[in-house]
């Protein structure tokens, strides 16, 4: 009998170690997350010598060797950018936020939007941020060389980014303000100069495109003609085209009234050329 058991016995150990190997074989591999609400969260701000203006970074996830990519997410608030700067191994940007700018040395700038996927060539000059109206989010991904993920050189400047250097305005006297209203009310044309369109035309909250929808929008939901008359023009140069002016018009329709969109269209068509 005991003959017959060690040989049993040995049949048995060896089918449970034979069926727990093909148990270790067959389980899949299980993945590692790194989950928000547990995860250490530290949020830096972007240095004074690689940024410009304010700039909050989160680092995801550093290097798991044999792995050399690090990952992160940076918020750039209206008009904040980096530095010049470059990348060994290049970078990829997700932009998950906002509407920002991009520029390679040498180059011309180029918008950035959410949803855009922005590859980067190794060793390659080149600054990134928000754009001067609108603050923007992307996740940055690259990898390291000796530890290094990018090689960082001198910032960008206000004409660089595509901004004039602040100045003190001068009083045009030959403005719209002044012609209209400089003899009989020099105080009114002159802050209409200086505050309305020296200051608050030129703040980076809103781009002047979009205070001249909002402007040309107030007029004719006002029944305004005669600013409507100037600020048509004026949006035009600010980058609204004939077809969005008239779309603005056909929509206020419903929420100002027909006749004020009656009044915009007739001096739409008279102030803005047909598009070629």
């Amino acid at each position: 009998m005991k003959t017959l058991a060690t040989p049993i016995l040995s049949i048995m150990l060896a089918t449970g170690s034979c069926s727990l190997l093909a148990q270790e074989q067959e389980s899949p591999a299980s993945a590692s997350i790194s989950r928000e609400a547990s995860r250490a969260v530290t949020v830096t701000q972007g240095g004074d010598t690689r940024f410009t203006g304010t700039a909050r970074i989160t680092s995801l996830f550093t290097t798991n060797a044999p792995s050399r990519v690090t990952g992160g997410q940076v918020t750039f608030e209206p008009g904040a950018r980096t530095a010049w700067h470059s990348h060994p191994l290049g970078q990829t940007l997700i932009v998950t936020a906002g509407t920002g700018r991009i520029q390679f040395w040498g180059g011309a700038i180029q918008e950035i939007r959410t949803g855009d996927v922005v590859s980067i060539p190794p060793a390659t000059k080149h600054w990134h941020g928000a754009s001067p109206g609108t603050s923007m989010t992307h996740i940055a991904i690259q990898e390291q060389v000796e530890g290094k993920t990018a090689e960082w050189h001198e910032k960008v400047t206000d004409e660089q980014y595509g901004i004039a250097a602040s100045a003190t305005p001068t009083p045009d006297k030959n403005s719209r303000a002044q012609q209209l209203y400089g003899e009989i009310a020099p105080k009114f044309a002159e802050l209409t100069d200086k505050v309305l369109y020296a200051d608050v035309w030129e703040r980076p909250g809103l781009s002047k495109r979009d205070r001249s929808l909002v402007t040309v929008s107030a007029l004719i939901a006002m029944n305004r003609p005669d600013q409507l008359r100037s600020h048509l023009g004026l949006a035009s140069k600010n980058g609204l085209t004939r077809e969005e002016l008239a779309e603005a018009i056909t929509h206020l329709a419903f929420y100002s009234g027909w006749p004020s969109s009656v009044t915009a269209a007739t001096i739409a068509k008279e102030v803005l050329p047909p598009t070629k």
